[in-house]
């Protein structure tokens, strides 16, 4: 299991590893959703030295981006809803813990559940996907 809390701030090599398996974890969230090829970004910017820098997967409705910049609250993953994607500002902020990159299924229900993307995903496509 990844320590999504161990602090990405001057360890190279510890964020190389947060934003590559963030990105992994952000390619099952798409398919989880059953997101078409093309419907969306995955994109990252590792920032500066003393940041995590984010991971996001913005798609045409959805805006989700992951970092370590909830520590102390123990979220990580902003969920929003979007119109399209050059819309970076999107609707209001929702939360959630960066652990539920380790439960691909609950973190799908939570993005279904803001954003409404992904609602079509039949329960036999979820299985496939996890």
């Amino acid at each position: 299991m990844f320590d999504w809390n161990r602090s990405c701030s001057y360890d190279e090599q510890q964020k190389r590893r947060f934003h590559t398996t963030a990105r992994s974890r952000l390619k099952k969230l798409a398919a989880q959703l059953n997101l078409p090829q093309g419907s969306f970004d995955l994109r990252s910017n590792k920032g500066g030295i003393a940041v995590s820098g984010e991971i996001i997967l913005h798609h045409d409705r959805a805006y989700i981006q992951v970092g370590q910049f909830g520590l102390s609250s123990g979220h990580g993953i902003l969920i929003r809803t979007c119109k399209g994607r050059k819309d970076y500002t999107g609707g209001a902020n929702h939360f959630v813990a960066l652990g539920m990159l380790d439960d691909i299924p609950a973190l799908a229900a939570a993005v279904r559940a803001i954003t409404g993307v992904g609602r079509d995903a039949s329960p036999s496509s979820e299985r496939r996907a996890a």
